[in-house]
């Protein structure tokens, strides 16, 4: 028969393994010396059979190694099958329990052993040795039988019909012992094989749990840096610009007040939106579009210019559908741009933001400012937000100084992977 992969190994015997063996072991024990009592009294061998005290001490051989039978099976096997030739050959009164306690023996090596060539090797040795002892014992028989009555066994004799039958239900026997352990091993395998599985699923699953989170987390953490730069940066211009006019132009600080009006109810509308999409289960499927897009950058770039930075608007080709998401994202990255530009351009620094249709199936959004010129600019969440935002559109995107002065971010969209998402 073929060697079981050892691969995966079987755990060791559990303590109730233990406890069950030993258990095992008193039963045999005390059917065996039942046995031997029983059949000494039956005379199984007849006046050839060998004493009881053998018998006691053939008991205690066959219990005893079946205590250990998980931990040691190949050790055990030997010694209960030495045993049993043993027993056999000095015609020891116990035959039946000593069959059990072979048949377990081997069912053990081929269920336990977790060195599988040692296992076929011990199971395999055995059989044959038993097959090859078995054939010598019944030919002996056979001669003597055939001597007594005078004659020679024939071909279908009754000597040779009981031999057959012998090797008949010794074949079974070995067999099924072998087949069994084999079978259990591989479910043992199996079951530790789908146990293993399982944990592994368990850790992905936690794993892409702990992911999900990290990713709403950091979606979160954009949205509102999103919001609350934009906004408070524009507050803080048109506040500081009111606060220098008020005396020689309160009509201008009056708009500017009006303006930072404006500027805080968007922030809180946008963060009422975020609040309610994570108070509520399942918000994020059944949330409404977002309001901005594309068709907003308009009035993003008339609130950039009346915050103070002066801005200009150009759409250049024929516009086509955008993905709902991408027009997003891609307001988002013109926001993030001009507050930047507002931040660190400096005094005079004005903006350009232009938005391609390329007719080729891609969309570009740049956005252009003047100012100061930036020898090494150091990425926060603002680029990092905007380059998250481009990988989220299978954008690419260019973040960078310009030679004479100032800034460029330049996005390029492709629309046809997303042209399915076009509603």
């Amino acid at each position: 028969m073929a060697v079981v992969d050892a691969s995966p190994v079987r755990p060791g015997p559990t303590a109730r393994d233990r406890r069950a063996d030993l258990v095992l072991a008193l039963v045999i024990l005390v059917g065996a010396v039942l046995s031997a009592t029983l059949s000494a009294i039956g005379g199984i061998y007849g006046d050839e059979q060998g004493s009881m005290q053998l018998a006691l001490v053939y008991a205690i051989v066959l219990a005893v190694p079946l205590a250990f039978r998980r931990r040691w099976p190949a050790t055990v096997a030997v010694i209960i099958s030495v045993a049993y030739f043993a027993a056999v050959t000095l015609r020891i009164p116990e035959v039946y329990v000593g069959n059990i306690a072979m048949f377990i023996a081997l069912y053990t090596v081929g269920a336990w052993s977790t060195d599988r060539r040692r296992a076929a090797v011990v199971r395999i040795a055995i059989i044959i040795g038993m097959f090859a002892w078995l054939v010598i014992v019944m030919y002996r028989d056979a001669l003597s039988s055939a001597e007594e009555a005078e004659v020679i066994a024939g071909a279908f004799s009754p000597v040779v019909a009981q031999v057959m039958l012998t090797i008949l239900v010794n074949a079974l026997y070995f067999g099924g012992a072998y087949y069994f352990g084999e079978r259990a091993w591989a479910s043992a395998a199996q079951r530790t094989a789908l146990e293993a599985r399982t944990a592994e699923l368990e850790a992905e699953r936690e794993l892409t749990a702990a992911q999900a989170v990290a990713l709403d987390r950091v979606g979160i953490a954009r949205e509102l840096h999103d919001v609350v730069a934009h906004h408070v940066s524009v507050m803080g211009v048109q506040a500081g610009a009111a606060r220098a006019t008020l005396a020689t132009d309160p009509e201008a600080s009056r708009r500017l007040l009006a303006g930072i009006e404006t500027s805080a109810r968007e922030a809180i509308d946008e963060l009422h939106r975020l609040l309610d999409t994570l108070r509520t289960p399942g918000a994020a499927e059944d949330a409404p579009a977002s309001t901005l897009g594309l068709d907003t950058l308009p009035a993003l770039v008339a609130a950039s210019d009346a915050a103070g930075l002066e801005t200009t608007f150009t759409i250049i080709g024929d516009p086509v559908p955008v993905p709902p998401v991408t027009a997003v994202n891609l307001y988002r990255i013109a926001q993030e741009a001009l507050t930047n530009a507002r931040r660190h351009g400096g005094p005079g620094t004005t903006a350009d933001v232009r938005l391609r249709y390329t007719g080729d199936g891609h969309v570009e959004l740049e956005v252009v400012n003047t100012g100061r010129a930036v020898q090494e600019p150091r990425p926060g969440l603002g680029q990092l937000g905007m380059r998250e935002r481009a990988a989220a559109s299978g954008a690419r995107i260019e973040i960078g100084p310009r030679e004479r002065g100032g800034f460029r971010v330049r996005v390029t969209v492709p629309l046809h992977s997303d042209a399915a998402a076009v509603s």
